[in-house]
This record gives C-alpha cells, sequence and structure tokens, in this order.
C-alpha cells in the first residue's frame, strides 16, 4: 500500500508539475493550521483504547494485584519490628517472610504478563496506526503531496506515531496503577497518623500544580519536534535522491551545511525539552527532601511522645514513598505520555484532511468503459478570479488520438488533469460515455485509465515486478506479451537474469530509455481505456523511437488517447490536435488542416523544424536562410532550409 500510494502521488505530481493548473501554491507554513482541542486528543485516545478495552481492563487488574501485592514488604515492617523485634514473638518471623516472598513471586509473574500483553499489543497498534495513516494520506488530493515533503510524509506515517505505545502499552496502566498504589497508600497513610498525613499531602498538591503547568509548556515542544524532524528527514530524502546533481554541482559541502542547520535545530529542540524535565526532577528531588525532612522531624518528636511507635514510623516512611512515587513517574511517564499526545495531534491535523474519494455527490460506479471524453465549455481556476482554463469544448472518442499543444503554462497540464480526475472545474461538465465525471467514484473510473510520463517512477524491485505493478494478477504469458510490444525483452534477454533483474531505486541501474520501455509495457499489462502518454517516447533513440511507437500503435487501438508532445514530429498520425495558448484552445484540427491553416501550430512547428534544421547549418549559411525567410508570408515555406523542408513534407517549388 506504501508503495502503490507513492506512485499515485508520482504520478499526480507529474502531471500538474507544469502549470500548477489544479494546486494551491501555498507551502505547509504557509496553509492555515487546524486549531486542536483537548476534547479532539482525548477521543482520538478512547477510539484507540476502546477497541482494547477487554485487553486495557485485564492490564489494570494485573496493575492493580502488582501494586497491592508491593505493599506487603512495607506493611510488614511494622509486625517485623513492633512484635517480632520488640516482643520476641518468633513464630511470626516465618509467616511474615512467607508473605512477603509470595508478593514478590505475584509482582514478578504479574509484571511479566503485563510486558508481554501490552507492550505486544502496544506494537501491533503502531503497526495498525501507521497502516491507518498510510491509506489516509494515499486518498489525499494532489494538492496535499505537493504542500508537503515526500520526507514529511515519510515521518508522518513512521514516526508521529510511535509514542502511542506509551498509551497503550506498560506506560499508562504502569501510570493509573501507581496512583492506585498512591490512593492505597494514602488511606494507609491516614490510618497510622492523619496529621502527618496530609502535612505531605500539601506539599504533593503544590507539586502538582508546578507539574501541571510544566507539561502544559513542553507539549508545544514535542508537537515542534515533530516539524523539525519532518523537515530535516524530507530534505535528506531530496539530497539523497538528487545524489547526482549534487555531485555534479559539488555542492556536497552545501548540503552537509543545510542538514547539519537541521540537525541542530533538532538537537535545539531536545535540549529545550531536556531542560524542562530536569527542572522537573530537580524539583521532584527537592521536593521529596522537603517532604522526608519534615516527616523526619514530626515523626520524631510524635516517636518522643510516645505517640507513634518505631514500627508505625518505619512503616510511614515507607507508605509514604508509594504516595510520593506516582510524582517520579509523572517526570518520567507524563513526558513520554506527552510526546504521545503531541503524536495524536499531528496525526489528528492528516485525519482532518478530507479524502478525494470522500464526497457525497459521487456515486456513480463505472462498469468497463468505452472511452468518451466530452468537455463543455470547462472553466478552471485554482484561485479566485485567476482562470487556468476558460471555455474548453472538444470532444475524444473511443480509438482517437488528442494531441495537446501549446506553449509552457497554456494550460495543457491542467486540461489533462481534470481528465485523470484529479479535480473537478470551476464550471462547465465533463462527461465520460455521457456520464457526469464529477458524479462518479473515482476509484472506478481511475481504474480504467493508463498513464506513461516523460520522467517515469519505477519501484526498487525487479523488471517483472514493475510490470506487473499495472495488472498484479497478470499471467507470465501476459507479462511476456507486454514485454515484447514494448521492446522490453530487446535489453532485458541481454541481462544475466532477463526480467527478474533489480531495477534499482528509481530504476536507476538502467538506462532512460530502459525505463521508458517498462513504463510502457506497464501501461500495456494494465489495458486501460483511457491512455494518457506525456512524451512517452522522449527518452527513446530514434530506432527504439520507431520500434515503440508500433507498440503504442496497439496500445491506443480502440482507446481514448491523450498526448502531451513537445516534439510536435511524434504527432503527425493524431486524430485531433488541440493547441492551447493562456487556457484557451485556439486551434484544432489534424496535422495537415493546422499546417495549411498557417497559424499558431504551423508557428510551433516551423520554429522546431527550424531548429532541427539549424543543427546542421553553417553560421553562415544560417545568416543566409534568415534573410530568405524575411522576404515575406508568402515566401514562408521557400524560406526554409531543405531539411526542415524535409521534415515538413513540402515539395520545393521550382526556382526561374
Amino acid at each position: 500500500m506504501l508503495e502503490a500510494s507513492r506512485y499515485r502521488a508520482h504520478v499526480a505530481r507529474a502531471c500538474a508539475s507544469r502549470t500548477r493548473c489544479y494546486i494551491m501554491k501555498r507551502s505547509s507554513d504557509e496553509r492555515p493550521k487546524l486549531k486542536l482541542k483537548a476534547s479532539h486528543v482525548f477521543r482520538d485516545l478512547w477510539e484507540l483504547i476502546w477497541p482494547r478495552r477487554n485487553l486495557f481492563l485485564l492490564g489494570l487488574i494485573l496493575t492493580f494485584i502488582n501494586r497491592a501485592a508491593s505493599l506487603v514488604l512495607p506493611g510488614s515492617t511494622k509486625f517485623l519490628i513492633d512484635d517480632v523485634v520488640q516482643k520476641h514473638r518468633q513464630d511470626l518471623l516465618i509467616p511474615i517472610a512467607a508473605a512477603v516472598a509470595g508478593a514478590i513471586l505475584i509482582q514478578a509473574l504479574t509484571s511479566y504478563t503485563l510486558i508481554r500483553l501490552l507492550s505486544t499489543s502496544a506494537q501491533r497498534l503502531i503497526a495498525e496506526m501507521r497502516i491507518k495513516v498510510q491509506q489516509h494520506i494515499g486518498r489525499l488530493p494532489v494538492r496535499y503531496y505537493d504542500a508537503n515533503k515526500t520526507g514529511s510524509l515519510v515521518s508522518r506515517i513512521m514516526s508521529d506515531v510511535e509514542g502511542v505505545r506509551n498509551l497503550i502499552g506498560t506506560g499508562l496502566v504502569d501510570f493509573v496503577g501507581g496512583l492506585f498504589t498512591a490512593v492505597i497508600a494514602f488511606g494507609l497513610l491516614v490510618r497510622i497518623n492523619t496529621a502527618l498525613t496530609f502535612l505531605a499531602l500539601g506539599f504533593l498538591l503544590v507539586f502538582g500544580l508546578i507539574l501541571r503547568k510544566a507539561f502544559k509548556s513542553i507539549r508545544p515542544i514535542f508537537r515542534e519536534r515533530g516539524k523539525i524532524n519532518a523537515e530535516v528527514t524530507g530534505r535528506l530524502t531530496e539530497s539523497l535522491a538528487g545524489v547526482r546533481v549534487v555531485k555534479g554541482f559539488h555542492a556536497e559541502e552545501r548540503e552537509a551545511a543545510v542538514f547539519e542547520a537541521g540537525a541542530f535545530r533538532l538537537f535545539e529542540n531536545v535540549r529545550r525539552t531536556l531542560f524542562a524535565t530536569s527542572m522537573i526532577g530537580l524539583a521532584s528531588t527537592l521536593l521529596m527532601g522537603i517532604v522526608s525532612i519534615t516527616v523526619m522531624i514530626a515523626g520524631g518528636r510524635l516517636i518522643l511522645a510516645g505517640k507513634m511507635t518505631i514500627g508505625d514510623f518505619f512503616a510511614f516512611t515507607l507508605y509514604l514513598g508509594f504516595m510520593v512515587a506516582p510524582v517520579f513517574m509523572m517526570v518520567s511517564i507524563g513526558t513520554q505520555i506527552t510526546e504521545a499526545f503531541a503524536g495524536l495531534d499531528r496525526m489528528h491535523e492528516v485525519f482532518e484532511e478530507q479524502p478525494e474519494d470522500i464526497d457525497p455527490k459521487r456515486v456513480v460506479q463505472l462498469d468497463r468503459i468505452l472511452g468518451n471524453v466530452r468537455f463543455e465549455n470547462v472553466t478552471f481556476e485554482y484561485e479566485p478570479g485567476q482562470r487556468v482554463l476558460r471555455g474548453i469544448t472538444f470532444e475524444a472518442m473511443p480509438g482517437a488520438v488528442t494531441a495537446l499543444v501549446g506553449s509552457s503554462g497554456s494550460g495543457k497540464s491542467t486540461l489533462i488533469g481534470l481528465v485523470a480526475g484529479f479535480a473537478k472545474p470551476s464550471s462547465g461538465n465533463i462527461y465520460i460515455d455521457d456520464v457526469n465525471l464529477s458524479d462518479v467514484k473515482l476509484s472506478s473510473y481511475r481504474a480504467q485509465l493508463g498513464v506513461v510520463l516523460q520522467d517515469n517512477f519505477l519501484f526498487d524491485g525487479t523488471i517483472k515486478e514493475n510490470i506487473l505493478f499495472g495488472k498484479p494478477a497478470a499471467s507470465n504469458d501476459e507479462v511476456l506479451g507486454a514485454s515484447a510490444i514494448a521492446r522490453v525483452d530487446e535489453f532485458a534477454l541481454k541481462l544475466e537474469k532477463g526480467l527478474e533483474t533489480v531495477v534499482g531505486e528509481r530504476g536507476v541501474k538502467l538506462s532512460g530509455g530502459q525505463r521508458q520501455r517498462v513504463a510502457i509495457a506497464r501501461a500495456i499489462l494494465a489495458d486501460p481505456r483511457i491512455l494518457i502518454l506525456d512524451e512517452a517516447t522522449s527518452s527513446l533513440d530514434t530506432e527504439s523511437e520507431a520500434l515503440i511507437q508500433e507498440g503504442l500503435a496497439a496500445l491506443m487501438s480502440g482507446r481514448t488517447t491523450f498526448v502531451i508532445a513537445h516534439r510536435l514530429s511524434t504527432i503527425r498520425s493524431a486524430d485531433q490536435i488541440l493547441v492551447l495558448e493562456n487556457g484557451v484552445i485556439v486551434e484544432r484540427g489534424t496535422h495537415t488542416q493546422l499546417l495549411d491553416y498557417e497559424g499558431r501550430y504551423f508557428e510551433l512547428y516551423t520554429r522546431q523544424a527550424g531548429i532541427e534544421a539549424n543543427r546542421f547549418v553553417n553560421p553562415g549559411e544560417r545568416e543566409l536562410a534568415d534573410a530568405e525567410s524575411c522576404e515575406g508570408p508568402k515566401e514562408r515555406r521557400e524560406g526554409l532550409g531543405e531539411v526542415a523542408r524535409d521534415l515538413l513534407g513540402f515539395t520545393p517549388s521550382p526556382r526561374s
């Protein structure tokens, strides 16, 4: 699932990268933050605990038994001193020792069971939460991926849920058990000496207020740590992925400096946390010292006055330790729980993002479609008042090829994004087989889409596994057939392991042309009804391109095909060519019709042909060609060089 969402994100990002059509151009820092309430966190906590309530209750019961057993030892001290030692009752010595031994055995068994049950459950919960977060992120719209770095998303999935183990694991249960022990110890202390107990309790209440304020200030620090960690991880991921660019520009030291700055930001955050927790630890140690001194003085006077026995004093001191223990536990466990709540905050931010497939209007489930695509007066704007597309109307028939041509920023990728369902039009309608695309469940529609990009993404697996990504249940014969059509077998057979060759991360072990062939084979195997080609043969040499064009012709047969073309010579056979400028279709027709019209398409085509021709023209000859091209519009075709005329398919007119 993680790999699938990464691929979908890559496809979406690549289709939208050039025009920023339907993406809100905001960074993650500029986006409005959702105000999280304590009720949200406790609601999330309840959702975590309730399905595991039986296990949690069992953990609490075992904890209560464990804590109750731990009170046997301090309780036995009173009888040991007052009865066995002072009254010389040796008959009580063995029973007291046996009771203590039994209590220790119970403590050992319950501790072992608690760790086995709760720690295992906590790790299972972490795995489930990671899956849940990943699945949710995988369903978010494209704008979320563009507003967040890949490393940041990885941190959200892998790191933010880590602290949850302290809520379901032994952390929270130990804390509750500590409070339970403190309550019982308080009752026993009151029974021994009420005044001395409430005197010690007063100090604890003051310290509790200090802790409450301290943890309130620590929680934002933990939230900031998650954000910093995500940013550092994101930049590191980018740096490692672009290692060839880094080395090509000798930027190792600059990248090291950027990472160093991020690492020290993270260190500064941890330092602030350590300072806060150390101050809490200092305060708790001072509190224990003050309480101990107070009890020592007051207890000593009570013993001298005959109002307290030595056994009562020892038992009181030990019970007091059990009542104060949760205070020290709050310093360690409280910090862990605060970190867990900070992680829940960040997880809640993710879950507040609405997935693109949750739309009450999308109720139509598409079966196998024919692939008729119709735009009716479609307008799109990614910010109010800034239209990217205006009045787009056309129809693409099954089996027909529609090519999109235009300068950079003209709206080609925006239009393709609307075809893929990455966004809804601001006005107008898009129909798929006469069904409004805005009413269609995206999962049923996109299952019938195929995409081949200029920079295709391959996973770190074998060639066969990457081809199977489009149709995991395909047979071996189907894989071989797709490989043959895409000419993958031509280079795969030369490899030692053939289709079982590992391609490396992003297909780094293959050439650009080989990666493109694998991507085309993947699309062929998927057997889509609507096919989107974004310069699908741009990475291939002339011979390979000619061979793969045959495979693409077979793939496009009977399917609706959209082609974004920069090399205009590749779309001569398109059934219709749409020329876009500033979000408007300014020309439409076949290659021959648009050349005869001598408009924008003719201008783009002849300019590109001229660039190709000039590669073979010496500087002096180029000046002569330029002089000829200035003779006037009627001489435009004659002003082209011989190579350009060949590219355009013109027949040179006889000169007098």
